[in-house]
């Protein structure tokens, strides 16, 4: 028998069994989708190790699966219980030539039934699944995205009155569980500074067209992202996980961004080896992550290995939070407000001048198992000068 054991990288949250989608006594071939697996940050399938028959299902639907675990078992396609050659045999579709094919993916019987519950159209739906197969987090959201559905539930009287029921989705109960851990394993503190972002407000004006002309958007987050790697070469203890026994404090940085998926809640897409990255470099990768992310075509890779997270959630028009959640077991959190022009003074030649600037609130909400304030605030001077005296050294 061969094992079907869940992935063993996961970043951060459990992971559950949301469809298998083949049942017990079918066939399969080597790398047929045969189980969807699901995080508050990614859905992924694990393929068929070998041609087989599927003998065991040990994770049902729902269940939670550790890394490394076993989901079920697989009896060898040439191999009998008792050893005689099987006279049957399986067409292997490679990974690739399962990729590339134009023929309609199968649907798995959850699919099914959930497009008959809600009596969509599998054409109108594009599916983020192997070889572009639809998957029940597709058709999900499908649900979710229709106006002629009800987003929102039923209703319910309540001694407050008439209220609307929301039932909470696995991401969001994920989602829930991560944020209660954090704040309940780690001391948050924040330390704010104010950043002043007229230096790379005028370099990302007068850079612009140059990105675009090759097909990468220059946002602020680009520039938010090289500072940061800039601020770890300051204080290498930011980038650094906690754990009881010990602090690993990383040479790589990789910074997850915080992407909101609107009513679905959020995903932390990471930009790997930042240290070694021009800021195009950066501009496109964020641009690559955050569409991806949005279109629900991440893989698990995508959200893997994160050593900092950033939450630019002045995007929406915040001002300012406190204190933004830390991703266990990361040591630090930065926090970006909304640009805003601001009347400030500024001292030229020995004459106090009031002016008006581009302003942002940047906040860094620590670990303070990890650090204190002396390193916060070093973390901070350094990251908000490097915007300031734009571009670096």
């Amino acid at each position: 028998m061969i094992d079907i054991i869940v992935p063993l990288e996961q970043e951060g949250a459990k992971v559950v069994v949301r469809t298998w989608l083949k049942k017990v006594g079918d066939r399969v071939a080597e790398n047929d989708p045969i189980v969807e697996l699901e995080t508050d940050k990614v859905a992924q399938e694990v393929s068929a190790p070998a041609d087989g028959v599927l003998m065991e299902i040990l994770l049902s639907n729902d269940a939670e699966a550790a890394p490394g675990a076993v989901l079920g078992r697989l009896e060898p396609a040439n191999v009998d219980p008792v050893g005689a050659p099987k006279t049957a045999t399986i067409e292997r579709r490679p990974a690739a030539e399962a990729a590339t094919s134009h023929e309609a993916p199968a649907l798995s019987p959850a699919v099914r039934q959930a497009l008959r519950e809600h009596d969509i159209d599998p054409a109108t739906i594009i599916g983020t699944g192997h070889g572009g197969r639809i998957t029940r987090a597709d058709v999900d959201r499908a649900v979710a995205a229709s106006p002629s559905r009800s987003r929102l539930g039923g209703t319910v009287s309540a001694s407050a009155g008439e209220a609307r029921v929301i039932p909470h989705d696995r991401m969001r109960r994920t989602i829930a569980e991560n944020m209660l851990n954090s704040v309940a394993t780690a001391p948050h503190v924040t330390a704010v500074f104010e950043a002043d972002l007229s230096a790379i407000t005028a370099h990302r004006h007068s850079h612009r067209q140059e990105f675009e002309k090759a097909n990468v958007n220059l946002t602020l987050t680009t520039y938010f992202v090289a500072a940061a790697a800039a601020a770890m070469r300051a204080v290498p203890e930011i980038n650094s996980r906690w754990y009881d026994d010990r602090l690993e404090i990383f040479n790589q940085i990789n910074i997850g961004i915080a992407t909101a998926l609107g009513d679905k809640g959020l995903i932390v897409p990471v930009i790997h080896d930042v240290q070694k990255l021009s800021l195009r470099e950066i501009a496109a990768k964020l641009a690559d992550l955050t569409a991806r992310a949005r279109s629900n075509s991440l893989t698990t890779a995508d959200v893997r290995g994160g050593t900092f997270t950033i939450s630019n959630h002045g995007v929406s028009g915040s001002l300012f939070a406190a204190p933004i959640i830390i991703p266990q077991p990361q040591s630090a959190i930065l926090g970006i407000g909304k640009l805003e022009k601001r009347v400030i003074v500024r001292e030229i030649d020995g004459v106090d001048t009031i002016q008006v600037r581009p302003m942002a609130y940047v906040s860094l909400t620590i670990d303070h198992r990890v650090v204190d304030a002396h390193q916060t605030n070093a973390w901070l001077s350094n990251f908000v000068e490097t915007l300031q005296s734009w571009p670096p050294d």
